[in-house]
């Protein structure tokens, strides 16, 4: 395998850990969460759509598949991208890039729940789950009732934007849980899945966008790049990135992108947007963190092989967090 998947692993968490700058940057310029989502997932889809023709790849063409994309476009990102993105009206990017990292922790449970054949949990994944929500509960900062340690004060909302950003992460484990069951077999190659997933993500947000909040408008030239860099790249070339990383580098690796996302989130809100980082926040986010890691199942050098041959759709889209 050698060295070569680094400048990958990089790219890909530093991609996916901008996303809540960019989203904090969108919202502050008066761009509606719902229209954030919409354009995230146009500009995605149309990058993607601009990959599989540069392949040469066909998209799924049975309607079965594009029933199933359809659903998990609605939990992974049409319903996740306008939570974050109202969340992050209330909350700081550094909390929600935190609040993103327990979404292995909702998977694994939506997976006991409706995957069949998933190993039940030990001891140690228990445990794992019983300190990720301990963490989640302590970058919400739930002692303060109203208004917890993210830099806002009682009464501003704080709650409500990280309960947001909480049912975004809940959203992506069911729908990284329907994906694994009824998607991560099928033949089609993850570029063209992914294809077709983001593009019934942006004909749902399509249609709702306007009748949630009216006809889009220019929001500014810093905004407008926000947005271009967090669909094409973000939403879009990331897919095949993550892709590449599962082929190179195996499951385990790409899986890793999950325990350095939180970094690049943390170190860009604070350092580009001057956003607060409190104590709360560090430690949740480190207990968040080690959760993952316990809950994993390491995987077999087999189980690795087939992961890499069967399951590619899901290695390139499970990354897709934020």
């Amino acid at each position: 395998m050698g060295r070569r998947w680094w400048p990958g692993f990089v790219a890909l968490s530093a991609i996916w850990g901008a996303s809540f700058a960019l989203i904090k940057v969108a919202v502050d310029a008066g761009v509606p969460p719902v229209w954030v989502a919409a354009w995230r997932c146009l500009l995605g889809a149309a990058a993607l759509w601009a990959i599989l023709a540069a392949r040469r790849e066909a998209a799924p063409r049975d309607l079965a598949t594009w029933g199933h994309c359809a659903v998990v476009a609605l939990l992974l990102n049409a319903v996740p991208f306008v939570l974050f993105s109202y969340g992050e009206t209330r909350v700081s990017s550094v909390l929600a890039g935190v609040m993103n990292a327990a979404t292995p922790l909702f998977t694994l449970l939506f997976a006991l729940a409706a995957v069949p054949g998933e190993p039940r949990p030990g001891l140690r994944r228990l445990a794992g789950l019983a300190l990720g929500f301990a963490g989640v509960l302590t970058v919400l900062g739930v002692w303060h009732g109203s208004g917890p340690a993210s830099g806002s004060g009682p009464g501003s909302g704080a709650v409500a934007g990280g309960l947001a950003c909480l049912a975004a992460t809940c959203s992506y484990g069911a729908g990284f849980a329907y994906l694994r069951r009824h998607l991560s077999t099928r033949p089609h190659s993850a570029a063209a899945l992914s294809a077709a997933q983001i593009t019934c993500g942006a004909a749902e947000l399509a249609l709702a966008a306007p009748l949630a909040a009216g006809a889009p408008h220019w929001p500014g030239a810093g905004a407008a790049a926000a947005l271009l860099v967090l669909g094409a790249l973000g939403t879009g070339v990331a897919y095949v990135l993550s892709l590449d990383l599962v082929r190179t580098a195996g499951t385990a690796v790409a899986a890793a992108v999950t325990y350095v996302t939180p970094l690049w989130s943390t170190a860009l809100g604070a350092l580009l947007l001057a956003e607060p980082v409190g104590w709360n926040t560090l430690v949740g986010g480190l207990a968040v963190i080690a959760a993952v890691a316990l809950t994993r199942q390491p995987p077999t050098a087999a189980a690795d092989r087939a992961a890499d041959r069967s399951a590619a759709p899901e290695g390139a889209s499970a990354g897709r967090l934020g």
